[in-house]
């Protein structure tokens, strides 16, 4: 019922990055741009930082969804809270190679592997996401890994992923050499007005709805004010305000509609119970809203199923 009222197909406001609803707003094409130069180099660091929410993971799931699978060989690692070698075991079995054995030995394994993928014209490429939690003994480990070369190419390539304070953490005096080795770097900034509204759009018309006219200019103003631009924050009030719409059976969503919504996140956040408003004449019923609980549930348990 839920997605029946709203005529969608699909969740278009999901949390988890998914490259389908990809929305290439100034910022994030500015992003990839440099990513992409920063890939084109074939060695060294790229660096992209942003505030939590910005888009960094769905901005890097973009770019390897259209990476060749021949071309490139890749270990994505976003457990940061670790020391140096346990984050060479994981960029071992990310690739494959057993995890077993002292340092040396796995810096021998992950040494084998890329000459041999290199040799092969396939490029290693390590994606580490929440770098803002590695120490610097662990960020100077990566950079060693990045030494590494064959007849004067690279064998690794890394992509570093941060909140804002990952910047204070490489000005650090003891990471200068892995500075010296940073060729891209990109600051993701939150989304304009203009694009949060083409990004709502876009998304709801990717899950298969009619956009047209049905967040009207105040509500998307609202919602820009409410979420500052972030596309996590938006994708979690813009769940919320469908929902609400299917159990009101709203056909146009105003602003009247976002604030007590945005209100009402809030108080989730605060942990106190939101006070229950008096019923409005016309306003859904508890047998119908039950009846879209269960529809809920029904598409939550489809998802599941294999």
């Amino acid at each position: 019922m839920f997605l029946e009222h709203l005529g969608l197909a699909d969740m278009p406001f999901r949390l988890t990055p998914d490259d389908r609803y990809y929305y290439a707003s100034s910022e994030h094409s500015r992003a990839l741009s440099h990513l992409l130069f920063g890939l084109a180099q074939s060695e060294g660091f790229v660096v992209i930082t942003g505030e939590v929410g910005a888009g960094k993971t769905t901005l890097v799931e973009r770019l390897t969804a259209q990476l060749n699978e021949a071309t490139y060989r890749l270990a994505s690692i976003s457990t940061t809270q670790i020391n140096a070698e346990d984050i060479l075991r994981l960029i071992a079995a990310d690739f494959g190679l057993s995890a077993a054995g002292d340092k040396a030995t796995l810096l021998l394994r992950l040494k084998e592997r890329w000459r041999a993928d290199r040799l092969r014209g396939r490029r290693a490429l390590i994606v580490v996401d929440e770098a803002q939690g590695l120490a610097p003994a662990t960020l100077e480990e990566l950079r060693m890994l990045s030494n590494m070369a064959e007849r004067g190419q690279a064998l690794v390539q890394i992509v570093l992923l941060g909140q804002p304070q990952f910047r204070d953490l490489l000005a650090h005096p003891d990471l200068d050499q892995l500075r010296q080795r940073v060729l891209a770097s990109y600051h993701l900034g939150p989304l304009t007005r203009a694009d949060t509204e083409a990004y709502i759009l876009h998304r709801f018309t990717a899950a298969g709805g009619k956009a047209e006219g049905f967040f009207d200019a105040a509500a998307l103003d609202a919602i820009f004010e409410a979420t500052g631009g972030l596309p996590r924050r938006i994708n979690r009030l813009c769940s919320r305000i469908l929902l609400n719409a299917a159990l009101e059976h709203y056909a146009v969503i105003t602003a009247d509609i976002v604030g007590p919504i945005v209100r009402e996140l809030e108080t989730d956040l605060e942990g106190r119970p939101a006070a229950t408003p008096p019923a409005a004449p016309g306003e859904i019923g508890r047998d119908q809203g039950d009846q879209v609980v269960d529809r809920l549930f029904q598409v939550i348990k489809s998802r599941n199923e294999p």
